[in-house]
């Protein structure tokens, strides 16, 4: 396919629009006739609308309406399939009929109020405005578009308002729906629970609706605001792919629907069974954005693209695409016994072994009859525990930051755990506050680990959660803070809480990551349960599960890179045997997989390494240390995958092209085999790269490839490849 550069990448005829990337097209206009918008293509590059035909009549109960591909199809006027909004009329109708009233071009590209979004320059992107009217129920609908040309990127939200007199009722929106005309398509999701997050699931459409929602209040482990439509015949490297990636935090629907006609209906937004919004005269409700990219390379073209959009135009943070220190985090190799004393020789022990961030876990805080010893007490209160740190954090902070990471002229950088949405019952907080957790009446306020959300949308409760943090950020040296999230939410008492708690989340996320741009946030909740583009707005890296198996991370990663950058993914090397898995494997293969993670650390105790992996370790962090740019900053091609082989392999380019490193393992032995080959993908085929002390082209890397030789279970090869 040919590219587009320099075509306009919004043209509008009369009532005809296009937006144009530099290999995609999405065009849809207004019907003469009925005023409802249409679409005509999504997909490959196309200057003008294909060649239709005369439909004839309609016959049978599936109108004309039912047989249209609506850009946002209502219900109760004879589209029989699922409509993408549904509003309650003051007098209780549910009928909308919205036509076409005006649209304006727009440069950049507009923020959304109180909402996360994509951003950037006039060169970056371009925005269409299109307002639509209902004049029955004096309902406004705006749909903004916007296109990043160079990404291949169409981003859509919908804002709508009430210029009526009466209140009227959002029961569902939808921030992207799109009709497809083939009929042969298959959805691409991500399942999970916790500590088995982000695996791929590929199913058939097929006639009738099918689709997955989330409705635990956050977007969690066990779905992602991610649906991806493809061909069947679509792989890793070639074929059509759709991406609908929702920029949100809270619960989700998404829906596809193949409709008796054969065309095929996809659409994600929020989940209409949390969500239920009043609006009274004069007042807009403003849905998230989907960012949905169209590859004709396959699913690692598409994955890519979200990956360079969103390290430059999602992520907000200095961090997005720098290097990343390796940490040593404390949970795993001390979990809740932790003092003064006990982090001071850990955080020199991890010093010794050339680390450059130290991180200190939970069990800090809390005081008295509410100290944070165990999970039972404590969260709310955010004052250091007197009889951990009778002195506080200031002096051993200091202390631990005038350390110097071994071989190296670096001091020790520290950062510290917290959970400031969370409250447990035994608390000074809850005690003085029980009204600012999120309960439901006379309903019993259900625990889950011993604790409670506090209502972030409750604005003193933001108020005290940007104060407090603020507080302990201006107490000590701390560079990095690991932001966890540990429970769903129970007993909303009304369905408008879940979005208003985001509105205040959010609010409290740009607050404090703007106060204090200078450290590096990371997300957490029990691992990958909030792993969405929302947090990476303010959170340039997410703890991306709680199990650290290297094996069972090789999918988990693998998987959240369908549309998640590596950047964002936090890895570590944990201690053997496995704590969930019990599996032993060596220093050398879990370390080959955390580094495929853009924040590569440690989540044990140094003192129990062993005298071979303490030997090992120096050559370790060395190589991470090595690669993590291009992992940061360079694109990711899945050249295997975890779940058709025993051969997993992936592979980075760095930004320029002069760093090409392929990561390749054996998860277990085979006997009398033939050792694999992996053939490299995205070289210059013309130019030579150095591989050790052998020059080869980039045509014979990709062609013929690399062929290595593994022993044993969980093996695993570093190879790194320089263009000359």
């Amino acid at each position: 396919m040919g590219s587009t550069v320099g075509v306009s990448p919004i043209t509008v005829d009369g009532t005809s629009f296009a937006l144009t990337g530099h290999n995609v097209s999405y065009r849809f206009h207004v019907d003469k006739d009925t005023g409802d918008l249409v679409t005509d293509h999504f997909g490959g590059y196309a200057p003008e609308d294909g060649l239709i035909c005369d439909p004839g009549h309609p016959q049978g109960w599936a109108p004309a309406l039912s047989r249209s591909r609506r850009e946002f199809p209502d219900s109760g006027r004879g589209d029989f399939r699922t409509p993408a909004f549904q509003i309650r009329q003051s007098e209780g109708s549910t009928v909308s009929e919205f036509k076409y009233k005006s649209h304006a071009l727009v440069s950049g590209k507009p923020s959304l109020q109180g909402l996360p979004a994509t951003f950037g320059s006039d060169s970056d992107v371009a925005s269409l405005k299109v307002t639509l009217v209902d004049e029955v129920s004096s309902v406004e609908a705006e749909l903004l578009y916007s296109i990043f040309p160079k990404y291949d990127a169409i981003v859509r939200s919908v804002t709508v308002k009430n210029t009526g007199h009466d209140t009227i009722v959002l029961d569902k929106l939808a921030s992207f729906s799109v009709d497809f005309p083939y009929e042969d398509l298959e959805i691409i999701e991500m399942k999970g629970d916790w500590a088995r997050e982000g695996l791929r699931v590929r199913r058939k459409v097929d006639v009738g609706t099918q689709g997955f929602q989330n409705s635990t209040g956050f977007s969690s482990h066990l779905h992602n605001p991610f649906l991806s439509l493809v061909s069947s015949t679509t792989t890793e490297s070639q074929g059509e792919a759709w991406g609908f990636s929702l920029v949100y935090t809270g619960s989700f629907a998404a829906d596809v629907e193949k409709g008796s006609q054969g065309l095929t209906r996809a659409m994600i937004g929020l989940n209409p069974a949390m969500f239920s919004w009043p609006l009274k005269a004069s007042e807009s409700f403003t849905s998230p954005e989907v960012v949905s990219v169209y590859s004709s390379t396959g699913l690692g073209g598409m994955s890519r693209q979200y990956h360079r959009l969103f390290r430059k135009h999602l992520m907000k943070s200095n961090f997005a695409e720098k290097t990343r220190p390796v940490l040593l985090n404390s949970w795993e190799g001390t979990y809740f016994d932790i003092d003064e004393k006990k982090i001071t020789t850990m955080a020199q022990s991890a010093a010794d072994l050339g680390v450059k961030l130290f991180v200190m876990d939970d069990g800090w805080f809390g005081n008295g009859k509410h100290a944070r010893i165990d999970d039972l007490a404590g969260l709310g209160d955010w004052d250091v525990n007197k009889d951990r740190f009778p002195q506080g954090l200031e002096p051993m902070v200091e202390k631990i930051t005038q350390m110097k990471a071994a071989g190296t002229d670096q001091k020790l950088q520290f950062g510290i755990w917290v959970e400031p949405e969370m409250v447990n019952p035994k608390s000074d907080l809850y005690e003085a506050h029980p009204d600012w957790a999120i309960h439901a009446g006379r309903y019993p306020r259900t625990e889950q680990r011993q604790q409670l959300i506090l209502n972030l949308s409750l604005p003193a409760v933001q108020e005290f959660i940007i104060d407090a943090m603020t507080k302990l950020l201006e107490s000590a040296p701390i560079t990095y803070v690991k932001w966890d999230h540990n429970r769903g939410l129970h007993e909303a008492p009304s369905p408008n809480l879940d979005h208003e708690y985001m509105i205040g989340m959010y609010r409290v996320f740009d607050t404090l990551t703007s106060k204090f741009p200078d450290v590096l946030w990371e997300g957490c909740a029990s691992g990958g349960g909030r792993f969405d583009p929302g947090i990476l707005q303010s959170f340039p890296q997410f703890w991306t599960s709680d199990d650290t198996d290297a094996l069972e991370r090789i999918g988990i990663q693998f998987g959240h890179s369908i549309v998640y950058p590596a950047s964002a993914m936090g890895a570590h090397i944990s201690a053997c045997p496995n704590s969930m898995t019990g599996r032993t494997q060596s220093v050398t293969f879990r370390a080959h997989v955390a580094m495929m993670g853009g924040s590569f650390g440690l989540e044990l105790d140094p003192k129990g390494l062993t005298d071979d992996e303490r030997k090992e370790m120096p050559s370790i962090l060395a190589l991470a240390e090595k690669v993590n740019q291009t992992v940061v900053s360079g694109d990711f091609y899945r050249l295997v995958l975890p779940e058709d082989s025993n051969n997993p392999a992936g592979q980075f380019i760095s930004e320029d092209g002069k760093q090409v490193i392929l990561f390749a393992f054996q998860t277990r032995c085979t006997v009398n085999y033939a050792q694999p080959w992996f053939r490299l993908q995205g070289l210059d085929a013309g130019a030579r790269y150095k591989i050790g002390e052998k020059t080869v082209s980039g045509a014979t890397l990709m062609n013929v490839g690399v062929q290595l030789r593994f022993e044993g279970d969980y093996d695993s090869h570093v190879v790194i490849a320089t263009r000359l």
